[in-house]
């Protein structure tokens, strides 16, 4: 039997936050959706411009921040698809951002962040 080193090893998370267009949260939840991503929390945000400048650019402050758990070993496919995402959807620009998470304590809470029901490796 062939010694298998790293079959077993747990893939690593990071936390991805987005801010988008309040009206476009829903959209972006369902392109983490796609990636199998288990975990998303949405939450408002408005943006930091003077009313001023929210005048003279006719800019949207009310925003969307969505935070996801994300297995590391998608996160480049995940951050592609939002890139190309936020440059070919009608207002749908933004920015997102992933952030390594140094630890996750509990098995059952490893599993569901990761989207791994069986606790095995694919």
């Amino acid at each position: 039997m062939a010694n298998t080193i790293n079959e077993s090893a747990i893939k690593k998370l990071k936390l991805v936050i987005t801010v988008i267009d309040r009206a476009k949260a829903e959209f972006y939840v369902d392109v983490f959706n796609q990636f199998e991503v288990n975990f998303h929390m949405v939450t408002g945000g408005k943006g930091t411009a003077t009313s001023e400048l929210v005048d003279m650019f006719g800019l949207n402050i009310n925003k969307a921040v969505i935070m996801s758990v994300v297995r590391e070993d998608i996160i480049d496919d995940i951050m592609k698809c939002l890139e190309n995402k936020f440059k070919t959807i009608r207002n749908g620009k933004g920015i997102a951002v992933a952030i390594p998470l140094s630890g996750v304590i509990g098995v059952n809470m490893y599993q569901f962040l990761s989207n791994n029901k069986h606790g095995k490796e694919d």
